[in-house]
This record gives structure tokens, sequence and C-alpha cells, in this order.
């Protein structure tokens, strides 16, 4: 079987994107995932409210606040197996960073398809300039550490206990990775 392409998302991509993230939500915390967003698990769906980020940030230019861009990782068939997005932080004067997001679909995990994806945003965000990568990850999410540590990101700070999931105590661990010029 051939490795999923990765191809930039488009305004065209985001039904297909939002059902993926919806169904990708489903496993949060679940049948062995580790909880990946900070949401309980029965409400692990993609909330209607955070669409309007990906609208409007992919025509937002990227010397506006607000701008987003993103990859998707699809499969022969056309069926959507991971996604990276890069959006600008909040505060104006940290133009030259950017948050990362992301995550691969359950069939396709542990194939180094997360790695390819990381590879293609840190490769665009040095052909337009940027400086850092940030993101944020909850600390028991080994795995996705261990993917980022991999990549080259190093943990610049922790929040022990910042989130109450189900009964359980959450920390959040924050990450950054030197974006080298391309």
């Amino acid at each position: 079987m051939a490795a999923p392409a990765i191809i930039p998302l488009t305004q065209q991509d985001l039904p297909a994107l939002f059902v993926y993230l919806d169904d990708h939500l489903g496993d949060n915390g679940r049948d062995g995932t580790p909880l990946f967003q900070p949401m309980p698990r029965a409400e692990s769906r993609f909330p209607v409210d955070r669409r309007a980020g990906f609208v409007l940030g992919l025509g937002t230019a990227l010397d506006a606040p607000g701008w987003r861009r993103g990859w998707i990782a699809v499969d022969a068939a056309g069926a959507i197996r991971g996604h990276i997005d890069l959006r600008a932080r909040p505060e104006r004067t940290a133009a030259h960073r950017c948050l990362l997001g992301m995550g691969v679909h359950r069939d396709a995990r542990g194939q180094g398809l997360g790695a390819r994806l990381l590879d293609t945003a840190l490769s665009w965000a040095g052909e337009q300039g940027l400086d850092w990568l940030d993101l944020e990850v909850l600390s028991g999410n080994r795995p996705a550490r261990r993917l980022y540590e991999r990549s080259g990101f190093v943990r610049t700070g922790e929040i022990p206990d910042l989130y109450r999931i189900d009964g359980e105590q959450h920390g959040y661990v924050f990450m950054s990775l030197a974006v080298k010029k391309r």
C-alpha cells in the first residue's frame, strides 16, 4: 500500500477535514490511545466553534493576526489519514513564532506519517521566515512527546495538574523548535 500523499489544506478540503477531526477526536483517551486533547472522553468531538479558526485562518495573509496553514495526508482512496496545521500566535509581538497542531488517524499510526507531516510543516515554516514552532501536549501523551523530541522539539515548560478530565489530573507540556531557514 502506498504511503499517503501530503497536500496543502484548502478551503474545499475543510468539510472532509471536519469529519476526519470529529472521528479522530473520538479516539481521545479511548481503547489504549492516550488522552491527546484536554476534553472529557464523552465530549471528544471537534467543536463547531473551532471550525471558524480554519475557515478564516486559511484566507488570512501571513502578516496578519489569525492566519493558519495546514496539510492533510490523503490515501489512494481520498481518505484523510493525518493532518498538521500551523497558526499565528495570538500576540502580535510573537509573529516570528507559530503554534502547531497535528494528528494521525488510528489506522496510520506508527508508520512514520507523523514525522512526514512534521517535516512538511517545518520546511514550509523555514521558507516563510518563521523562527520558532511551539506546541502544547498533554503530559501523559508519551507517543506524541517522543515524536516531537525525535523531530528536535525541546521541552520549555510544564504546568502540572492544569486539567481535571474525567476525574484525572493532567499536566500540559510546552515544547519549541528553532526553525532552520531553508
